[in-house]
């Protein structure tokens, strides 16, 4: 099996939501997210914060905005899957989606020490 790294992107400000919206969120990703651990295939993740500093060389580091809307990184999480295919498979009932979420999928290359 083959690493990847899933990069969640954008997606609906539930800032406005009902608490009973936030809490059927909750319980959606809840639910994914415990069958990517029942799976076996979950290797971990995070909710990103909105701000940061941006490292733009050895001497530079600036805290400019980073991009927003739906280029803004909200969070990753790390898969275990045989394929980037099969990884794509299993985002399909990430509840991020059916809210305007979009993910990429990177392989992680494994370095190899001589």
């Amino acid at each position: 099996m083959q690493e990847f790294l899933l990069i969640i992107r954008g997606g609906e400000d539930l800032g406005n939501a009902s608490p009973q919206e936030m809490q059927q969120t909750l319980q959606h990703w809840q639910k994914w997210m415990g069958d990517l651990m029942a799976s076996g295939n979950y290797i971990g993740g995070q909710n990103l914060e909105s701000e940061g500093l941006t490292v733009l060389n050895s001497t530079t580091v600036t805290d400019r905005p980073l991009v927003e809307g739906k280029e803004l990184v909200a969070g990753y999480i790390l898969l275990r899957a045989n394929s980037a295919a099969e990884a794509a498979e299993m985002t399909r009932g990430c509840p991020g989606l059916a809210r305007g979420c979009t993910i990429e999928i990177r392989g992680i290359r494994q370095l190899h020490h001589p």
